[in-house]
């Protein structure tokens, strides 16, 4: 079974060279033909808040004003959630509070906000966690339950776990690698019944991490992260070009099977089949 639907994992804080180190399920559908991994660029700042916006909307920083985590309000660009709601999709996110800050309403209100099912809204239903610590074992499950109740077109799930332990100990510690393995571990749980209904599925990361708990900066620890990509459009096998986190929207418009926005890059993504 084959569709057009996508579920986007963006893991929070997770290294491109961490990862392929650590998501051992993940990278043995590289090995055999069944997924495609390439390394992506993250925009500047190499922040979470500023990146969220950037995958979701596919414009940079200076454009969109969201600079900075202290930036708390509406995004004024047009989201995934907005162009799959336009085009009668359905769309559905487990993710951390700034996501629905960005797309839903700002601020967060935790007793308000905390579960959304607003058909109405960008965002139509969303489950939001609201401290860092919350189990990503909890948050997978919080998005699989959103697809089995709502049978969205397009799934976000935002994770935090690896990225509250990298800044906690640091990228080259052993727990910020026993939490990316232990990250692995739960996506292998639930990717198998993912391909077997016929979702595509991206699994990446906003940001990377520095030795020091750091991320914002520019270098490559805090900026290169994975791209795992599991769909029949998609050439498997490990690519070689750097893709720009820009690509990201317009790429997974391309998956859902409609028209970015107007202000996402056009780019040439490697393996993509016409």
């Amino acid at each position: 079974m084959s569709t057009n639907k996508v579920i986007l994992v963006v893991v929070d804080g997770m290294r491109n060279d961490t990862a392929t180190r650590n998501l051992g399920y993940v990278h043995h559908l590289v090995e055999k033909n069944k997924a495609a991994l390439y390394k992506v660029k993250s925009e500047l700042p190499s922040l979470s808040r500023p990146l969220y916006e950037v995958i979701l909307t596919g414009t940079p920083s200076f454009e969109n004003g969201i600079v900075d985590n202290a930036v708390i309000r509406n995004s004024t660009k047009e989201s995934l959630f907005h162009i799959t709601k336009k085009n009668g999709l359905k769309n559905a996110t487990a993710s951390y509070y700034w996501v629905s800050e960005l797309y839903n309403r700002s601020p967060f209100d935790v007793y308000e906000d905390r579960e959304q099912e607003d058909e109405s809204k960008p965002i139509q239903y969303g489950r939001f966690y609201f401290e860092d610590d919350y189990p990503d074992s909890h948050l997978i499950i919080d998005g699989e339950q959103l697809r089995r109740n709502f049978d969205p077109d397009f799934l976000y799930i935002h994770p935090m776990n690896v990225d509250y332990i990298g800044e906690i100990y640091g990228s080259e510690s052993t727990e910020y690698h026993k939490r990316v393995l232990q990250t692995g571990k739960h996506l292998a749980q639930i990717l198998p019944t993912w391909i077997e209904e016929g979702y595509q599925v991206l699994i990446t990361a906003d940001h990377g991490m520095s030795e020091h708990g750091t991320h914002g900066g520019t270098t490559e620890g805090e900026r290169d992260v994975p791209l795992y990509v599991i769909s029949p459009k998609v050439t498997p096998g490990v690519h070689d070009e750097e893709i720009p986190q820009l690509a990201l929207a317009p790429f997974v418009c391309k998956l859902l099977d409609v028209d970015p926005s107007k202000e996402m890059i056009s780019f040439e993504f490697p393996g993509l089949e016409e």
